[in-house]
């Protein structure tokens, strides 16, 4: 799933090559389900001969700047991906579209050529994404209820313990709530917990000074780095937990153990030995039986990204509605996963995690169904064919 590091290469890649061209040609994709609240003839119609003034980005949210409004806006969803013919945008692994397949892509939403003969393409192979045609794209959902963004707007380390010291949510779904910070996705928010040696369960009001300080330090870091090799996954430093966490067993980095649980409804990777809980949330957990905790599900590829409708939500319903608890809040049980037709680990084995786990999860949701009666054992010698005082079937009365 495109992250902050992943959209802000496709920004720049289109300020390099694309500002004061104007367009020639346009083709919009007959798909409602992506091009919302428009009809791709007159979307076509309205950017027609204008000219690409900026690109902009706010958390995983991009739009073009035209010489005149509405501008195109994009929300990436689950795979999303900017491409420009003859110009490498990113080498993000998991990127929708390859070099060698056909042009524009048959997964192109957005298609544009401009006067020079540049040719620009916005692509979603899983249908997640949402492009739009707005006049101000900074004053409707899902940009105007995004928190700040993690690489533009940090707050400053004051700021971040004393917001978190007011979440009494555990940290993993507060780091995904992108009204609370904007552009921090599944990887990175295990990336910097893991790097901030911060267990992913731990409640965010409980975290210590020092905590908070390693964690505000590790997402600076980790978005800086990822930026600035244009999201390519083969520059990121070696000891990062993101070279490890795709595997189809849990690996393990620095010699350490990678395990999985939920956290938040999204399958999360860290280091038990390395993140433990304290304080009353590690009282709980002793009481807890470990198949309550969390169960790892392996559906998706190991970043939790095949759960399309929390991806869905984590993108466009940015802060909760007023009186409504964010998601992941202390004792909701997430809702038991689904594995897509159209799932990425299909596309590309690398990223799968397998499905074992997915039949365990099963298994404990069904147990946790509330007003069930337990079913009666029979024993052995009981045969369930003698039924008294009804009548065998079949027979006439």
């Amino acid at each position: 799933m495109p992250e902050l590091p992943e959209v802000e290469a496709a920004r720049r890649a289109i300020e390099e090559n694309c500002l004061g061209k104007k367009i020639k040609r346009v083709i919009i994709a007959d798909d409602t389900k992506v091009i919302d609240g428009i009809l791709p003839s007159d979307f076509e119609n309205s950017i027609l001969g204008k000219t690409i003034v900026s690109a902009r980005r706010k958390g995983k949210n991009l739009w073009l700047e035209l010489d005149s409004p509405p501008f195109p806006s994009f929300q990436f969803g689950m795979a999303g991906a900017i491409y420009i013919k003859g110009v490498a945008v990113t080498k993000y692994k998991r990127s929708a579209v390859k070099d060698t397949e056909e042009w524009p892509s048959k997964y192109s939403k957005f298609f544009v050529e401009l006067d020079d003969g540049l040719e620009l393409s916005f692509t979603d192979k899983r249908r997640f994404a949402k492009v739009r045609l707005l006049a101000n794209p900074t004053s409707v959902r899902p940009i105007s209820e995004l928190g700040p963004d993690a690489l533009l707007e940090p707050m400053t380390v004051e700021e971040f313990a004393e917001s978190l010291a007011k979440k009494k949510i555990t940290i993993k779904p507060l780091l995904l709530d992108q009204g609370f910070v904007s552009g921090i996705g599944n990887w990175i928010a295990d990336e910097v917990l893991y790097q901030a040696r911060i267990h992913p369960l731990q409640t965010a009001s409980s975290l210590s000074k020092e905590q908070c300080e390693a964690l505000h330090t590790s997402i600076k870091e980790v978005i800086q780095h990822a930026v600035q090799v244009s999201a390519d996954s083969k520059e990121f430093p070696v000891e990062w937990l993101f070279h490890f966490r795709w595997g189809k067993k849990p690996g393990k980095v620095n010699g350490k153990k990678i395990d999985f649980i939920t956290a938040g409804g999204r399958t999360t990777a860290y280091v038990p030995e390395l993140q433990k809980l304290s304080g009353k949330d590690a009282e709980k957990a002793a009481k807890v039986r470990p198949g309550k905790r969390g169960v790892k599900s392996k559906e998706d590829d190991g970043g939790g990204e095949v759960d399309e409708q929390e991806s869905e939500k984590e993108d466009e319903s940015a802060i909760p509605k007023k009186g409504q608890k964010p998601r992941g809040v202390r004792g909701k049980k997430p809702a038991p996963k689904t594995k897509t037709e159209e799932s990425d680990e299909e596309d590309d084995d690398a990223d799968a995690d397998g499905g074992d786990d997915s039949e365990a999860e099963e298994k404990v949701v069904k147990t946790r169904g509330r007003g069930r009666k337990p079913a009666v054992k029979r024993k052995p010698e009981e045969k369930p064919t003698s039924q008294v005082g009804k009548k065998p079937k079949g027979r006439k009365s």
